[in-house]
């Protein structure tokens, strides 16, 4: 059948397949987009259908949400067609309900859904190791990854797979997340108290071990006899997820007949990527925020296609999980509802195209607020924060407690420490390495300026968990670091506000920091700062926020 199926693929009519269609988003491209079938009735009976989510991040009822998913799937139910329901990761945060409760809400409305399979997500760990796993416990549905391995027993946490019989099939599920999840979301909870990993997703500088530890499971599912493998993967496709984007995963493995993606927030329709034998795997990934629905249809003659379902062109809504979701947030709408500052400009963290996440490569107006809050609350000569933790615009209008959430959904604690010209030096230097790409760890500033040219290489080094080591030479990308109006000193110790993750947890890989915790008079989380600084403007954000690329602080030279 395995043969047959690799055959049929690369006999698929042009108008199944559509290849390399992929657009990096965050928020909803309502322009070019595939046509999709949405009927069940342009389908065969006995067809197996998959549908699969990634990238929810707590959207529940955006889009085409959980309520439109449940729908789509009864439908498919009705007309005779086997449904299977699987996600990539990230459901747990990313917007209100899932801060407020830590992610127990997003879980009882998944149980609602009724997911066939989940695994995780970087930022599903983002409220600590432990309490993702009381959540998982609470989790009807079956959570699997091949690579999350407990170091104590060298076992995995989870089911590397699970194998599911559908009519007279067999469909293996293999389950992967990316191993830049060490930093991605807080190295800390992988750590004991001695700050040894615990934990490890099979990390390594050439991929190697993650290639090897997928193959295996692979092999150990093909070897059972199933009639096709599918990796549910958390990997990525962007430069910045190398070695471990679903294309590396694909180009050095064999035996997986479809990849169904998350993690870097892009829409493929449907791609056809070279396995390391030369024989097409198939490739899809929804977006983000439930902006559509994946659909895989493995057909009667073994064919398989992957398409996409938008919510504007399928709207039907399932009434019990919209009644579900509504009681969700009604106890908790007049809280977020409440307008705490108004602005007249757009505060972004998107390109002008709406669609390119500018924050995590380059200065952004939003960015700015953020930083001067930080700054402002604790008096710190400088402010930090990666441009990963700044997640959602503000719209011209009042600005909500709930638009305040999304924007920093991490409730992370606002600290300060003592660091020094060299550190905040190199701090910059490893926070520009990945440009042009983006980088969820570049950091946004307030209290100082810098130049950047693209020119120069990159000497920065990192270990296989992707942690800042150090320099492989002397060459700098970040020049011109100005302090206050004054050259940044090497040997002088700063004040410098940022939150925990970066500062204290070594989070997104930054290890240069070494001084002294500064005791803030007050317990101060990220959004306690935003009100404040908003309550300092008399609650309106003022004209120098205008620029949707800000005040010019990070200058960069291509």
């Amino acid at each position: 059948m395995r043969k047959i199926l690799r055959s049929a693929i690369l006999i698929l009519t042009s108008g199944m397949i559509l290849a390399g269609c992929k657009v990096n988003v965050n928020l909803y491209d309502r322009g070019q987009k595939p046509e999709t079938e949405t009927k069940a009735e342009q389908e065969q009976p006995s067809d197996i259908v998959i549908l699969f989510t990634n990238d929810v991040h707590c959207a529940v009822d955006k889009e085409i949400g959980y309520a439109g998913l449940t729908a789509y799937r009864k439908d498919m139910q009705d007309a005779g067609y086997d449904v299977l329901l699987v996600d990539d990761g990230d459901e747990i945060q990313g917007a209100t309900m899932g801060t407020l409760t830590k992610g127990d809400a997003i879980i009882d409305i998944m149980n609602e859904v009724d997911y066939d399979v989940v695994i995780p997500g970087n930022h599903d760990f983002d409220y600590g190791m432990q309490h993702y796993l009381d959540l998982t416990k609470k989790l009807d549905s079956p959570v699997i990854c091949c690579n999350l391995i407990d170091l104590k027993t060298n076992r995995t946490v989870f089911d590397p797979y699970i194998i599911k019989t559908v009519g007279d099939k067999k469909i293996a599920f293999v389950g992967v997340t990316t191993p830049t999840t060490i930093t991605a979301s807080t190295p800390a909870y992988f750590k004991d108290e001695n700050g040894k990993l615990i934990y490890s997703f099979c990390q390594s500088e050439d991929g190697s071990k993650l290639y090897e530890t997928v193959q295996e499971a692979v092999d150990t599912v093909n070897a059972e006899g199933v009639d096709y493998t599918v990796l549910i993967s958390h990997l990525g496709i962007n430069e910045s997820d190398s070695p471990y984007r679903s294309y590396d995963v694909i180009a050095n493995t064999t035996g997986i007949d479809v990849v169904l993606d998350g993690h870097s927030h892009n829409i493929v329709e449907m791609e056809q990527v070279k396995n390391r034998d030369g024989e097409d795997v198939v490739l899809s990934q929804a977006g983000c925020f439930l902006q559509a629905i994946g659909k895989l249809t493995i057909d009667t003659e073994g064919n398989i296609k992957t398409e996409l379902v938008y919510g504007d062109v399928y709207d039907k809504k399932d009434s019990e999980i919209t009644d579900r979701i509504e009681k969700e947030e009604a106890e908790y709408n007049e809280m977020i509802n409440r307008v705490v500052g108004k602005t007249d400009y757009d505060l972004t963290i998107l390109e002008e195209d709406g669609l390119t996440r500018r924050v995590r490569s380059n200065e952004t107006n939003l960015a700015d607020l953020v930083t001067d809050a930080y700054r402002y609350s604790t008096g710190a000569d400088v402010a930090l924060t990666n441009g990963g933790g700044i997640r959602a615009d503000i719209k011209a209008g009042d600005i909500t407690y709930n638009d305040l959430i999304n924007v920093n959904p991490f409730a992370d604690e606002l600290l300060m420490r003592k660091v020094t010209g060299q550190e905040l030096a190199d701090a910059l230097e490893y926070s520009v390495s990945f440009e042009p790409d983006e980088f969820g760890g570049f950091l946004q500033v307030s209290g100082m300026t810098f130049d950047v040219d693209l020119g120069v290489k990159s000497q920065v080094k990192v270990d296989e968990d992707g942690m800042f080591t150090g320099f492989s030479g002397d060459e700098r990308r970040v020049s011109n670091i100005l302090i206050g109006g004054e050259p940044i000193d090497p040997k002088k110790e700063y004040m410098v506000a940022c939150l925990e993750y970066i500062l204290f947890e070594q989070g997104n890989g930054y290890t240069m920091f070494k001084g002294e915790k500064v005791d803030l008079d007050r317990h101060l989380q990220d959004i306690d700062s935003l009100i404040e600084y908003l309550g300092s403007l008399n609650g309106v954000v003022p004209e120098e926020y205008a620029d949707i690329k800000g005040q010019g602080r990070i200058r960069i030279k291509e």
